[in-house]
């Protein structure tokens, strides 16, 4: 069967179809005596760019225990991106840098700290609404009321979600013995929202002007010398 999977580089951003010539898999089988009290595996895979201009490569690795007597996987215990050290994407720096680096840094403790990561999120949304919209109010929920009616509601209700979540790690509940737990694909789900505000908001208004600033200076170009 032939090896093929969809894949976009984490260093240069172009997407790439994956090979068994740019994709490497290793496992790893060890007991010991660990307290799991059973085999574990770790896996580790490796993926190269293909394209010449950039040829980086990543590396995660998983942690299954592992049933000998069926030759499988079982549970995973954990999970690790070992290069680069998180899923962040590559912004650029006409993005302010305060938002880029509260985004990297979600990313980066999204498995160790969810709760955290929400946060970071809730902090990046609030630094996107006061630059990008110029809204600044002493709090973001007044700063999201004031985007309803100007987004379109599925964008606005996403952002107020994002807004609430956040709110888990960055306040104490209550009931000091309430524990509301945020899950790494729960943080991811809010640093994914970050990720399609900066490209629909900060990229396509950059690529709109970089357009039409093509098209004035053609005109220009276009026009008769004065004589």
């Amino acid at each position: 069967m032939t090896f093929r999977i969809d894949w976009t580089c984490p260093f240069c951003g172009h997407a790439a179809v994956i090979t068994h010539d740019t994709y490497s898999s290793t496992m790893f089988r060890f007991n010991d005596g660990n307290k799991e009290k059973s085999v574990l595996a770790l896996l580790v895979d490796s993926i190269t760019c293909p394209r010449p201009m950039c040829r980086e490569y990543a590396i995660k690795a998983r942690l299954h225990t592992y049933d000998s007597s069926k030759d499988s996987l079982g549970k995973e215990l954990g999970r690790w991106q070992l290069r680069p050290n998180s899923s962040a994407k590559v912004f650029p720096d006409y993005i302010p840098k305060p938002i880029r680096e509260d985004y990297e840094e979600a990313c980066l403790i999204r498995d160790l700290s969810p709760k955290a990561a929400a946060t970071l999120a809730r902090r990046c949304l609030q630094g996107i609404i006061r630059n990008f919209w110029g809204i600044s109010k002493a709090r973001l929920v007044d700063e999201i009321n004031e985007l309803k009616g100007v987004i379109d509601q599925a964008t606005w209700e996403a952002i107020d979600a994002v807004r609430s979540i956040g709110n888990i790690g960055a306040h104490m509940e209550r009931d000091i013995n309430l524990v509301i737990e945020v899950e790494p694909e729960e943080a991811q789900l809010l640093i994914g929202l970050i990720e399609v505000l900066l490209k629909d908001w900060y990229i396509a208004r950059h690529e709109r002007q970089a357009h039409l600033q093509q098209i004035v200076a053609l005109s220009k170009s276009k026009r008769p010398a004065a004589t």
